[in-house]
């Protein structure tokens, strides 16, 4: 009997380079700037500021590494308090601990499944009556949706607290015609592998302070004093871009744009392909705010079918293609298991229903449309058997 031909395995989001990166990878091989400094890095930090809005922005190893600095550019240290999103990626939170200090997570809203300002008032207000209110706000915008930024900074500036944007999966959209990333005090983006746009690895932190993008860049560089010898006052990290990174995530930019209208068009496809099965609906986009529909994510009505997202997952799986379940909401791990948590109304935390019925699709913007028919028919052949 002849063996079954394997079809071409579909990447979640797999990275879509452009044919440049390698000019400006070989103009730093050319010139032997290899290192976490130099032109590329400049110009990096210059060019990504420019489209977002910004004064300025540091150029890091990691996203994780730019929520860091910007906790530690806020002085959150030891027995402080840090509020965060709780559906959203344990990089987010990571940072809290490595100051010393004591996360507390805040539930999502279902208009945009991010922070809800609802749950936000009432971890302030408990905050206030204890006499520790929080140091920072980690706000983060989903899947590329912004999350209510006005009402969030709205509460935030009467408590005098700071927000730290977390819009690693969110660069390219809008939030009332302002760039996702550019309404906190500050903003960290990600170039991670799987990003809309990826430099291999690394991250960056933007703001309109540039003081405090000077001094990010001198704690990333491991806090080396100016000195004709090794001078050292505070504890540094080894957190900068290398100028070959930063040439690749250069040439990605230039065509950011390109990518967002992308995943655009693949999320109307499947909201278009599968808009007849009444127990499918997709994250919203909240009026005034333009999606960079990094991951096209559904939800499933379990009042409407017993098909679960974890059987989508594996009918997928079997035709070899990769889908991916929602953020687990940081409150439910046990690496947070003392942390406090404010959900948002009702009974059950909004983040935790999410998690429960969402999961994530193919998307790609080097997936062709023939890719996307398969996983389209694959969810529409598993409602027609039951």
């Amino acid at each position: 009997m002849p063996a079954v031909e394997k079809k071409d395995r579909i990447l979640l989001s797999a990275p879509h380079m452009t044919g440049n990166e390698m000019n400006y990878i070989s103009e730093a091989f050319e010139t032997n700037w290899i290192a976490p400094i130099g032109p590329n890095v400049d110009k990096f930090e210059e060019e990504l500021a420019a489209y977002v809005g910004t004064a300025g922005g540091a150029a890091l190893s990691s996203g994780t590494a730019a929520i860091h600095l910007a906790l530690s550019l806020l002085d959150v240290g030891k027995d402080d308090r840090v509020f965060c999103s709780t559906l959203t990626f344990v990089a987010s939170a990571n940072p809290i601990l490595y100051v010393g200090a004591e996360p507390v997570f805040i539930d999502s809203e279902e208009e945009t499944w991010n922070m809800s300002p609802i749950a936000l008032r009432k971890a302030f207000q408990a905050a206030e009556q204890e006499g520790r209110l929080p140091k920072a706000v980690i706000v983060v915008n989903i899947y590329g949706q912004s999350a209510k930024m006005d009402e969030l900074m709205a509460i935030c500036q009467e408590y005098d607290v700071s927000i730290i944007e977390d819009a690693a999966e969110s660069l390219g959209s809008l939030y009332k015609g302002k760039k996702s990333g550019t309404i906190g005090k500050f903003g960290i983006f990600s170039f991670n592998g799987n990003k809309i746009i990826t430099a291999s690895s690394g991250g960056m932190l933007v703001s309109n302070d540039q003081k405090s993008l000077e001094k990010a860049r001198f704690l990333g560089s491991q806090a080396k004093d100016p000195a004709p010898f090794y001078k050292h006052h505070v504890v540094g990290y080894n957190y900068r871009m290398s100028n070959v990174l930063a040439g690749i995530g250069r040439a990605q930019l230039e065509v950011i744009d390109q990518r967002v209208c992308t995943r655009r068009e693949i999320f109307e496809r499947y909201a278009e392909g599968l808009k007849d099965i009444p127990a499918i609906n997709f994250q919203p986009e909240l009026e005034d705010t333009y999606s960079n529909r990094w991951l096209s994510v559904m939800m499933l009505d379990p009042e409407l079918t017993i098909i679960t997202p974890e059987v989508i997952k594996q009918a997928l799986e079997a035709e070899n293609i990769e889908s991916r379940n929602v953020w687990n909401p940081l409150h439910r791990q046990e690496l947070f298991k003392d942390a406090q948590f404010f959900a948002h109304d009702g009974e059950e935390a909004v983040s935790e229903k999410i998690f429960r019925e969402g999961l994530c699709l193919p998307s790609g913007s080097n997936m062709t449309e023939d890719q996307q028919k398969r996983v389209i028919e694959v969810i529409k052949d598993l409602f027609i058997q039951h």
